[in-house]
């Protein structure tokens, strides 16, 4: 690696301000799982990384409100989440996809905020936010805005992000009587990069969706709804008929890559058994036998 600097604000506010959005070898640093592999492979030279270690920990904390809601610091990290009581109880989808995210010296390091703004599209924690309706505040010398994980993530490595702009905290509304299934399809052992991501989020009465977030990773450049597969879903009995119609809607409406995992009609076909797995796993958990 190239020699750089590394500053530590003990602020926010400071932090922001060390933060050159006109200079793109200046980069924040929080976990540095990802950047510091993009480093040794010389495929980013900085000259200066601001690390967030130092910012308190109001920026690593987790607390569930009293309606259930989830609000967890962005320095949060992933083995945190592994082990929060209130994550298990609130969102305990979350929970068990860090038990098969990589392994536990990579969770321990890395952050929530950190996965996110780093946008790689094979992470397995932006497709399960986004099914569970998650949001980010942001702060930046413009002030705080809030915005959904969705549009967090624009495209392959993108977000919508400002480059003096930081993730402060990510919060999880309360799931009610949603509940929510992550399926993990790797080429390699369980921990792995994923061929593909599929999380389901649904809220059943009987054999009947009532409402449905369906989202793919890691086949697409980014984590994605597929709102005309929700659509198929919603309102009608849940039935191997159905059940093949929204795969194949699935399968159709997204916009597969292919890449070292597989190609594009291999994972679309993984996408069509994965979608299927995924809703009758959820209906299972609403207490639905299927």
């Amino acid at each position: 690696m190239t020699p750089f600097d590394l500053v530590e604000p003990a602020s926010l506010k400071e932090a922001i301000a060390l933060i050159d959005p006109n200079d793109p070898d200046v980069r924040p640093i929080a976990g540095g799982t990802a950047l510091m592999l993009m480093m040794k492979a010389g495929v980013f030279r900085p000259r200066r990384l601001v690390s967030l270690r130092k910012l308190g920990d109001d920026f690593s904390r987790i607390a569930a409100t009293p309606s259930g809601d989830l609000r967890i610091g962005a320095m949060t990290p992933l083995s945190a989440l592994e082990h929060s009581p209130d994550v298990l109880r609130h969102a305990s989808v979350v929970v068990r996809t860090m038990r098969r995210l990589a392994n536990v010296r990579v969770r321990n390091v890395a952050t929530v905020g950190g996965a996110l703004a780093h946008a790689d599209p094979h992470m397995d924690l932006p497709p399960v936010l986004i099914a569970l309706g998650a949001s980010v505040s942001v702060v930046g010398t413009s002030g705080e805005r809030t915005m959904p994980v969705e549009d967090l993530l624009t495209g392959y490595y993108e977000t919508a992000l400002a480059k003096n702009e930081l993730i402060t905290e990510v919060r999880i509304p309360a799931q009610g009587a949603t509940h929510a299934v992550y399926f993990k399809v790797t080429t390699g052992s369980a921990d792995d990069w994923p061929a593909l991501g599929v999380a389901v989020a649904l809220v059943a009465e009987g054999s009947s969706v009532k409402s449905a977030r369906i989202v793919v990773s890691a086949s697409t450049t980014k984590a994605t709804r597929l709102q005309a597969a929700e659509k198929a879903l919603i309102g009608l009995k849940v039935d191997d008929a159905m059940l093949k119609k929204v795969a194949d809607t699935a399968a159709d409406e997204a916009d597969v890559l292919a890449d070292v995992r597989g190609s594009a009609s291999y994972k679309r076909e993984l996408l069509r058994v994965y979608v299927v797995r995924a809703v009758r796993a959820a209906m299972q958990a609403n207490g639905v036998p299927h």
